[in-house]
């Protein structure tokens, strides 16, 4: 149960954060291979980056859903009683999950071309289905997410729901209790 629990909470994050790792030493490959006299520079380094770049951006789409931090006008929101605001967080969440379904849907007919058509990246030779099958993935997690959350939002209906406004003030107290119990340990 571990497991799953951790999964479910750091598994976009390791991916990206893998990713990340991966194109920063591949960059600094490249970087270093390009000082080196009479060497030439890498000829996959570009293309594998922006892959790995690709694979991410699917992933973060998932990542945002399931931590909320996607972008939204809180403002208004704020401005309504809670009630309203479970409300129309969970409207949200049935949008995002029906639009990142209905991606994930048009997702499939574009990998099976893709895959049919049996085409190679020109630099590193990876067949392109490889890479949109990322795109695929994404949006059917991302799909999963939104469904994940809106099931949250439905289960922690009765649950008291800071404004966006008092958890700001929330998170800078906690970081400033941080800053001096990492002050006082010292």
């Amino acid at each position: 149960m571990k497991v799953v629990n951790w999964l479910d909470k750091h598994f976009e994050e390791a991916f990206l954060v893998v990713c990340l790792v991966l194109i920063s030493c591949v960059m600094m490959l490249q970087v270093i291979v390009r000082k080196i006299p009479g060497v030439q520079p890498l000829k996959w380094a570009e293309e594998f980056c922006r892959f790995m770049w690709i694979m991410s951006v699917f992933f973060s789409l998932a990542y945002t859903i399931r931590n909320s931090c996607m972008l939204r006008v809180s403002v208004v929101i704020d401005l309504f009683p809670e009630t309203i605001r479970k409300i129309v967080n969970i409207l949200v969440d049935f949008v995002v999950a029906a639009m990142m379904g209905l991606m994930a849907y048009n997702s499939v007919g574009v990998f099976n071309k893709i895959l049919a058509s049996g085409e190679l990246s020109p630099a590193m030779q990876w067949p392109m289905s490889f890479v949109y099958f990322f795109m695929l993935f994404g949006f059917i997690l991302a799909t999963v997410r939104g469904i994940q959350m809106m099931i949250i939002h439905i289960m922690h209906f009765g649950d008291k729901v800071a404004t966006q406004l008092e958890q700001t003030i929330a998170d800078a107290a906690d970081e400033a209790n941080a800053g001096k119990r990492a002050e006082g340990g010292k």
